[in-house]
Formats: C-alpha cells, structure tokens, sequence
C-alpha cells in the first residue's frame, strides 16, 4: 500500500477544495441574505413597521441575567463593607426597581423587564421563597437545646412580645396614614406589632457562622430564640392574613381546623416516617430525581396550605420542619438545594420586591420622616434592650447579654417576606411598605457596627478585668502575661 506524503500539489489541492466547497457557499448564503434582509427592512421602514426585537423569551433571559449579576455584585460589595451579603442583594434589587433604575431611565427597566416577562420572573421568584422558608425549617428543627431552658424560654418570649408590644402600643397613631385597603384597625395594629419583633433566623445564622461564635453560649441562644420567636411571628401572621381576607366564620374554622390537622400530621407521623428510612440522600438517590421529588412536595403543601386559607410559605415551613435533620444524606440534599435556591432564585424575590416599592415616590415630609425614625428607634431599642435585659435577669452576664440582644434585631429577608405579604393581602400601604423595608435594612446593617462597638466598649472592658482577677488568684503567671498584654494594648 502506498502512501502519498503532501506536497506542493496536495496543498495546492486542499486550498482550493476549501475555496470552491466552503469559503464560496458561504459567500453566496451570506451574499443571498443580507440583501433579502435589507430589502426586508426597507420595505418595513417604508411601510412604517417596527424593527425587529427580543421576543417574550428573549427579554426573560436577558432580565434573568442582569437580576443575578446585579444582586450577586451586591453582595459582594455588601461583604468587602463588613456587611452580610443580603444587605448587598436587598439593596441591589431595589436599585432595578423604580426607587433607582427607573428614577435614572424608565426606558431601561421598560426594556429589561417587560410586562410579558415579569409574570416568569415572579414564578421564579415564589419558587425561591418556599425553597428558602423549606430550609427555614431545616434549621428550626436543628436547633438543640443544651442546658438553661427556662433562660432560653423567657429570652425567646421577650424577644417576641416586647417589640410587639411597642409596635401595637404606636400602631394605633400611625393606622389612618399607613394602612392598606383591608388594613382594619385590629389588624393593622397586630400586623405592626409582628413586624417589628421579627429575627432574620437564616441572616443570623450566616452572620454568627461568620464571625465564628455560632457555638458561643450568646450564639447558641440567640439562634434557639430567633426560632421561637419566628416560628410565633408566622403563626401570628397566618391568623392576621386570615382575618384580613374576611369570610364567613364557618369555612373559617373549617380551615382553621385543617390547617391544625396539617400541622399536626407533618410534626407527627409524618416526621417519623421520613425519619425511619435512612439514605434519603444517599449516592444511589442524591441526583436530580430526589431533588425533583422534594422541591414537588414542598410545592405541593404549598398550594395545599393556601388552599386553607393560610400563606403557601407555611407548607414550606412544614416541609422543612418534617425532613430529617440528623439524617446525613438527607440534611446534605436540603442544604444543597437551599443554598442553590438562595444563590440562584432569591435575587428574584429582592428584584420583584424592589420592582413594586418605589422610595422616591414617598411622601418625605415630616410626617414619614419621623414614623420612620420612630419606628427604627422603637424596633431598635425594645428587640435590644428586651432581649438583653431578660438574658442578664436570668443569669447571663451583662456583656453576654447585650450580644444576644444586638444579634436578635437582625431583621433581614424575614421581614421582607412579612412585610410584602402584609402589602399584597391590604393590610399596609405602599408608605408603610417603603418605611418598614427601610427599617429591615437599617436594623440588620447596624448589628455588625453594634457589635464591634460592644466588643470596645466598658462591658467588654469590666468582663476582661474581672478575668483577669479570676486569673490572679488561681495561676499568679498567668495574671501576671494578661496584666502585660493589657499593658501594651493600652
């Protein structure tokens, strides 16, 4: 057999087969349809046609990409400012809305986020909520107590009534300006007082993972008492949207009683069901078809507990409260999926919230200035001070205490959700809407000032001189390094 090794012939022949069967069929298509297309326009232009645009898709997609890389840069900005990356994302999502991009260029966001395509960005943007409030429950039904029950019991009691209190005690000032269409008076009151006492668990969680005292005596308590407290605050809000929506008394208790029977059926049976079979997320079934099974059953009690008359997040909840926490191959497939929901679909529901709340568009006059300021102050000092001064009384010691009430006004996505849900049934205006959306982010940007300042400020100086004196009667060395270190420091 031979073979013909290339030469100047065969090259010459590779050239032009190359130019006659590629470069020349290319020419021609190419040739062929731009001048078909010019012709095209022409006669559009001519006969005053639209040009040619993005589809319904289309605009979907690009939208989709500008929300993620917008909140994902403000996360990362939120981060490099000492800030959680929420804070970052939140404050993104209301920059694509009206209260920035539309004020800047209304064109802009009439382009990006089209009225075709807004109804799939809200559809990806509730998938993302339930999946969020699923792993929600997750971390509810981990939380352990190890000693002091009584404390954590009167600490999460505190941390609950007393900012709900002071809300329904000014609420009553504020009704006649603020309210929304079914905002009664009991209502409104009620669904302020909730408001304020509400704890961003999942943002607590993340900022005490990240300063590293999640197993702290302060940590451990403060995220047991964030549970309870939140776990009140949603049943507090059911019963609210309940009596917003109005209805007749008997189909009210019929699905009061349905609801109970849920609930009772997921933190019962059901929770031992899913508890006896091991391997939920074992190798053989951690794949896309166990995720598909979960997000469905999670979708599913959903829609069944908004059927009864109850917000579909509280089916969420159940979900997550139910599934197995100590489950290893069960507790990796719900972080994996909550931690995808929360990368990829909750900066839909920050865009979707900003796309509705219009800040410039508030009265700032002096009125809402001071409901503003009012307001921040009051969720500020009774979510403290409350917390702090229950924990102290019950044996904490000052500092530890103070770190438990400053970690517990962090607000966050949680009060997002509330405050949105309470907008969409009626029961506050868009003004309260814009007020309380600022106080969330301003209480949970000032826990990390707040503790800094904590941990330079006389209490941490009283607690390390009394140490030191712990130190100097039992190991007269060690009192005598400490004493020297505190020397240099000063």
């Amino acid at each position: 057999m031979t073979v013909e090794v290339p030469g100047t012939t065969s090259a010459w022949r590779r050239t032009t087969a190359a130019v006659l069967t590629v470069v020349l069929p290319l020419a021609v298509i190419g040739l062929v349809t731009v001048r078909l297309g010019s012709s095209a326009s022409a006669g559009r232009a001519a006969g005053g046609g639209a040009a040619a645009r993005l589809d319904t898709t289309g605009h979907f997609l690009l939208a989709t990409a500008v929300v993620l890389a917008v909140c994902r840069a403000g996360g990362l900005l939120a981060r490099r400012l000492g800030q959680p990356a929420v804070i970052g994302e939140m404050c993104a999502g209301l920059a694509l809305g009206p209260s920035l991009l539309g004020r800047i260029s209304p064109d802009a966001v009439r382009h990006l986020f089209t009225e075709s395509s807004q109804p799939l960005l809200d559809g990806l943007a509730q998938l993302g909520l339930v999946l969020f409030m699923f792993g929600v429950g997750q971390e509810l039904a981990g939380i352990r107590l190890r000693g002091a029950v009584t404390r954590s019991l009167l600490v999460s009691q505190a941390s609950l009534l007393v900012p709900c209190a002071c809300g329904v005690a000014v609420a009553p000032l504020l009704w006649h300006s603020y309210a929304g269409q079914n905002g009664s008076p009991v209502v409104f009151v009620l669904f302020l007082g909730c408001a304020l006492s509400i704890t961003a668990f999942p943002v607590l969680a993340r900022i005490l993972s990240d300063l590293g005292i999640i197993r702290t005596e302060p940590g451990r308590l403060s995220l047991f008492v964030a549970a309870v407290g939140d776990g009140g605050s949603w049943l507090l809000l059911a019963a609210l949207l309940a009596g917003a929506r109005g209805g007749d008394v008997g189909a009210f208790l019929l699905n009061a009683a349905g609801v109970a029977t849920l609930v009772a059926a997921f933190l019962g049976p059901v929770r031992r069901l899913l508890a006896r079979r091991p391997g939920l997320g074992g190798e053989e079934q951690d794949g896309p078809a166990r995720w598909a099974v979960l997000v469905a059953a999670i979708a599913a009690t959903s829609a069944l507990t908004a059927a009864l008359g109850v917000h579909q997040l509280i089916g969420a909840l159940l979900v997550g409260l139910a599934w197995p926490v100590r489950d290893r191959g069960a507790r990796e497939v719900a972080t994996r999926l909550t931690e995808w929901a929360k990368s990829v679909l909750l900066p839909f529901f920050f865009f979707e919230f900003g796309l509705h709340t219009d800040l410039t568009a508030l009265d700032w006059g002096g009125s809402t200035v001071m409901a503003l300021l009012g307001l921040f102050l009051l969720a500020t000092v009774s979510k403290t001070v409350g917390s702090a001064l229950c924990a102290w009384l019950t044996g904490m010691s000052p500092r530890a205490a103070c770190t438990v009430g400053v970690l517990l006004n962090t607000r966050g996505l949680t009060e997002l959700v509330v405050i949105q849900t309470g907008y969409q049934a009626g029961i506050i205006g868009a003004r309260m809407l814009g007020v309380l959306t600022l106080v969330a982010l301003g209480t949970t940007a000032t826990t990390s000032l707040l503790l800094r300042l904590l941990d330079r400020g006389p209490l941490a100086r009283q607690e390390d001189a009394a140490r030191g004196a712990e130190d100097a009667g039992s190991d007269p060395v060690r009192a005598l390094a400490s004493h020297g270190a505190s020397l240099a420091e000063r």
